[in-house]
């Protein structure tokens, strides 16, 4: 039977540090990450939901420009697979790496991503700016995925201008399904969004 996604309760272990601390360690050279899904959410705020840090995975987001520099990137693979052969005994793995394209976002998120602060010795990690990131929660736009958009909007609160905005910038990618189920998602994270406080008069 395949691993359960997530533990339930508190979490002992952040796993989604684990998993970028083992990778840090098989890395032989500099390298970057940039972090979606819990993950994001477990390293890039705090006082996050305690199943954030639960989770089994590690989802990430690979640029264009760094898939276009493909031998540069070995090392990355490398160790990408030292560390999955390293914690499947323990049920981590890092492999839910999209690229950008597959990716819900604004033209220009690479620019308004965001650094977190760990201390690794190779290994840069990133996450999308705030807006960015509720954008990658609304290809789904399940229970658990607005639950996040929630956290998120009480880290950083939006208005509705800037919500609308962002879905018409999004690029989106082409999947009938994907960008239905980005339109469903709207009303309930513009409902979310009002919860959190007054929103401006374009509410």
């Amino acid at each position: 039977m395949a691993a359960r996604r997530e533990r339930t309760g508190s979490a002992a272990m952040n796993n989604p540090l684990r998993i970028l601390q083992t990778l840090d360690r098989h890395l032989a050279a500099p390298a970057e990450i940039t972090l979606f899904g819990r993950a994001a959410l477990a390293l890039g705020y705090s006082a996050c939901p305690a199943a954030c840090a639960a989770t089994y995975d590690v989802d990430a987001i690979l640029p264009l420009a760094w898939l276009a520099a493909e031998d540069e990137n070995l090392d990355f693979w490398q160790a990408q697979q030292r560390t999955n052969a390293e914690l499947e005994p323990e049920g981590l793995y890092l492999t839910h790496l999209f690229r950008e394209l597959e990716v819900i976002l604004t033209p220009d998120w690479l620019d308004r991503r965001v650094r977190i602060p760990l201390e690794l010795r190779h290994l840069a990690v990133f996450r999308p700016a705030t807006l960015d990131l509720i954008l990658t929660k609304m290809a789904r736009g399940d229970e658990n995925d607005l639950a996040d958009i929630g956290f998120l909007l009480t880290c950083e609160p939006l208005t509705a201008a800037q919500l609308r905005a962002a879905f018409e910038r999004a690029r989106v990618p082409d999947v009938p399904e994907v960008q239905a189920l980005f339109r469903a998602a709207q009303p309930k994270v513009l409902a979310l969004a009002k919860a959190q406080g007054p929103m401006t008069a374009s509410s």
